[in-house]
């Protein structure tokens, strides 16, 4: 990654509450030595004080630990986020969160410790890169039918962590580790792009070498992640069904769309005997009625208004669904709710939205909603009243808090929105958004410290560490004692590390 453009150091404007943020820069490269991060981070947190960064050897038969592969998945993802259009919707996050980590109490895998990144792009596919890093493109949720068929997916990647298939196809290969991953996820950031050919290209580019047996390698792979995730899919209570019904979405979506196949199958490659073997094996499992979630539906309803970018039109498009009637209907008319309230038409949203949260009083997903529409009329206070009636119930839940932030936020409550979102923060402080969002009513509270720190977090998690650094560096003479400044010049001196292993500083 290259270092970021200098500019000038980034301040708040006086009588707007406007903040000017650096740009960061977006580019494909992802070099080798972003892989070495691994090896830094493990050694920072065993000898922060030392000084001591020896990169343990990769290939040559070394094995791959599960600590390396954590740090080495982290590593990464601090390149991805900066490169692929990631979302940011704290109720889709969740939803997809929560399933992620029922399947994994379900899984063999041994380190729990997962990381989920939503991506904004319309194909099908997802992706599970070591160190329990979990990537779900939004066109999945769209595509897939029902819950089934898309935890399916989930449970086949993580299938891919929990038999360690990364580090048994080094062993397998004997090849560097670092040549092997730069190759792969170099080829999943140019497909989460978009450049799905081109991604294809870096995968398999990057394998060339003992093509032929990393190919049947491969193939066993895909096999073996086949048959243990259908067996953590009938341990999470969901239908084993699911496998051969989205493989059948893939292939007709491949049909209807010519050569190009769905994303998902330039990876995973899918054959008729694949989806025989699934139906097959699904069929050994007893029989039983499977209750699809309607939750998902509802997401998937969100999903599909987001692909909109005229509002009028996806109004029409819900209106049309929700007249078909039959199972759809909630969703549509959900999804429809969506569309009128960025539409701007909230009397409408809110009269068929009513009916659905006297129903549900305690779904989440309306309760957000509804807040919504009170934001969009400037009816703050009463959104604000709403959300913490929610947060009585529901403490902690990240997307009523997030939508707490920006009612306090647009209702000019900044100093209520830092505290809120500062606790927020030290519970998920992996999220980059979250970050941003702190960092943007602190500077409307004054909290220029706090503005400053929160956006050198958002950086590093973005992997723009001399940004990260000039920001704790603006905050140094703004800290007011010795514990405060001690702190600063720490994370200043990990940025640093971390900086040096990716090559951005020297």
């Amino acid at each position: 990654m290259p270092p970021v453009a200098n500019i000038a150091p980034p301040y708040l404007q006086c009588g707007t509450g406007a903040i000017l943020w650096p740009a960061m820069t977006r580019n494909l490269t992802l070099p080798l030595r972003l892989l070495c991060l691994l090896c830094l981070l493990a050694a920072a947190t065993a000898r922060a004080d030392s000084g001591d960064y020896n990169l343990p050897g990769f290939g040559e038969g070394n094995a791959v630990s599960l600590n390396q592969e954590y740090y080495l998945g982290r590593a990464w993802l601090m390149s991805f986020r900066r490169q692929a259009p990631v979302v940011d919707d704290p109720l889709l996050q969740d939803y997809v969160e929560n399933l992620l980590y029922r399947l994994a109490v379900s899984s063999q895998l041994r380190e729990r410790r997962l990381e989920l990144v939503l991506v904004d792009n319309r194909s099908i596919n997802a992706f599970a890169v070591p160190g329990g890093v979990v990537g779900v493109h939004t066109g999945l949720i769209a595509k897939a039918q029902n819950e089934a068929q898309f935890t399916s997916v989930l449970t086949h990647e993580l299938a891919h962590l929990s038999q360690r298939h990364f580090a048994r196809g080094i062993e397998a290969q004997k090849q560097s580790s670092a040549a092997m991953m730069a190759g792969l996820l170099g080829g999943l950031v140019a497909i989460a792009a978009g450049a799905g050919d081109a991604g294809m290209a870096a995968i398999m580019g990057g394998q060339a070498a003992a093509m032929d047996s990393q190919l049947r390698y491969s193939r066993q792979h895909e096999q073996e992640a086949d048959r243990v995730g259908m067996q953590n899919q009938v341990n999470a209570g969901l239908d084993p069904g699911g496998a051969a019904g989205m493989f059948e979405v893939m292939q007709a979506d491949s049909r209807r769309y010519g050569a190009t196949p769905p994303e998902f199958l330039l990876t995973h490659p899918l054959t008729e005997s694949r989806i025989a073997d699934a139906k097959n094996r699904a069929a050994t499992y007893p029989k039983r009625i499977y209750q699809d979630d309607p939750n998902f539906q509802l997401m998937r309803a969100r999903v599909e208004v987001s692909f909109f970018d005229d509002s009028g039109k996806a109004v029409a498009r819900f209106r049309e669904k929700r007249a078909s009637g039959g199972k759809q209907a909630v969703p549509a008319q959900y999804g429809l709710v969506l569309a009128l309230t960025e539409n701007g038409d909230f009397a409408e949203a809110r009269e068929l939205l009513q009916p659905m949260r006297e129903y549900r009083p305690d779904n989440i997903t309306y309760l957000v909603a509804d807040a919504n529409i009170d934001i969009g009329q400037e009816q703050y206070d009463i959104a604000i009243g709403m959300l913490q009636d929610g947060l009585e119930i529901s403490p902690g839940n990240h997307p009523i808090t997030m939508t707490l932030g920006t009612a306090y936020e647009k209702g000019g409550y900044y100093e209520k929105a830092d505290r809120l979102l500062s606790r927020h923060a030290r519970k998920h402080s992996s999220d980059a958004q979250l970050w941003y969002q702190l960092a943007e009513v602190q500077g409307k509270a004054g909290n220029i410290l706090g503005l400053h720190q929160s956006r050198a977090e958002y950086f590093y998690l973005n992997g723009a560490i001399e940004q990260a650094i000039e920001q704790l560096n603006l905050a140094l003479p703004k800290a007011t004692n010795n514990v405060t400044v001690e702190r600063l010049h720490t994370r200043i001196a990990y940025f640093r590390n971390v900086g040096r292993a990716l090559g951005q500083l020297e």
